[in-house]
């Protein structure tokens, strides 16, 4: 029998640290050979897009697929048992890709960020927003807080729903983005098809998680971000080439070449050392992945067993 799991189910068992653990584990899996990922697959058809994509890791295999229209998204996990071929779960996946995205961006601050990083500047309020903050404060010891966004409201209304979740109570709204920029790591998770963060208001130092695009023509950060940059890191260079609009227009003016780009699993497998100096600005660019996915649906459908959660069908 596989297990049904809902929206509901999922908030209720998945936390941050269990989603950090999660997709630590499978970039470092990924880096010595053992977990397998391929990039994410489009199709279109009347006005809505499917979007595929699938990998394996530690025993599971699975695929996450999820259409887009102007009605909404709508996201599932097949999760399947390797040895068996059987489907162990169907993961309703909104939230759990919620967390996921928000894990890969603080697994790379764990990686790249100053360890005495203490300010975080976010663009963005969104829900994706929610988990990147979350993930970044479980990784540093992050004291203030400082939060750019179209909607003084939702800007407003981020920042007491967060001051609320991690207990942290300096964080406010920004009075003009340029502020969010000074900050020792900052988060682009925004829908930007032009760029909100200019590379000269980066203090050296800074750390760049930008997890808000992941097509050709979107571009949250400009050129100079990538000049200044001593490390870019990106969860696949496969999908990098193809989806990341601020790097395959930057490799095109001549501005980097793919040969600057490391994979994440590189950085967590030990094989790539991350930041050199304290001075040294670094990038992650969040792309998401299957094999992400495929690492915290297993990690729910453990703890959903353990808890008796979910309905069998």
């Amino acid at each position: 029998m596989a297990l049904y799991l809902t929206e509901e189910d999922v908030t209720g068992l998945l936390t941050m640290e269990m989603a950090l653990a999660a997709v630590e584990g499978v970039f470092r899996r990924q880096a010595a050979g053992e977990a397998t990922n391929e990039s994410r697959r489009r199709v279109r058809a009347r006005g809505t897009t499917l979007h595929v994509m699938s990998g394996a890791d530690e025993g599971w295999l699975g695929l996450k697929s999820y259409t887009v229209s102007r009605h909404g998204a709508r996201f599932f996990i097949n999760l399947y048992d390797a040895a068996s071929g059987e489907l162990v779960a169907l993961i309703e996946a909104d939230k759990l890709g919620q967390m996921r995205t928000g894990a890969a961006s603080g697994v790379a601050t764990k990686y790249l960020a100053r360890t005495d990083a203490r300010t975080v500047g976010v663009y963005g309020s969104g829900w994706q927003a929610c988990s990147q903050l979350a993930a970044v404060c479980a990784v540093r010891s992050i004291e203030q807080v400082r939060v750019w966004s179209r909607s003084p409201e939702k800007r407003e209304q981020f920042c007491r729903q967060m001051k609320a979740e991690l207990g942290l109570e300096d964080i406010t709204p920004a009075g003009q983005p340029e502020e969010v920029a000074e900050a020792d790591i900052v988060i682009t998770i925004t829908s930007a098809r032009e760029p909100v963060l200019s590379g000269s208001s980066l203090r050296p130092g800074a750390h760049l998680n930008a997890a808000g695009g992941n097509s050709l023509l979107r571009r949250e950060f400009d050129d100079e971000v990538l000049r200044r940059a001593s490390v870019i890191a990106v969860d696949s260079l496969d999908q990098a080439r193809i989806e990341a609009g601020e790097l395959v227009s930057a490799v095109e003016k001549g501005v980097i070449n793919w040969e600057r780009v490391v994979e994440l699993r590189h950085l967590v497998g030990g094989g790539l050392s991350g930041r050199g100096d304290a001075s040294q600005i670094t990038v992650f660019k969040s792309l998401g992945l299957a094999i992400e996915d495929i690492a915290t649906a297993a990690a729910v459908v453990r703890a959903a067993k353990e808890e008796g959660r979910g309905r069998e069908f």
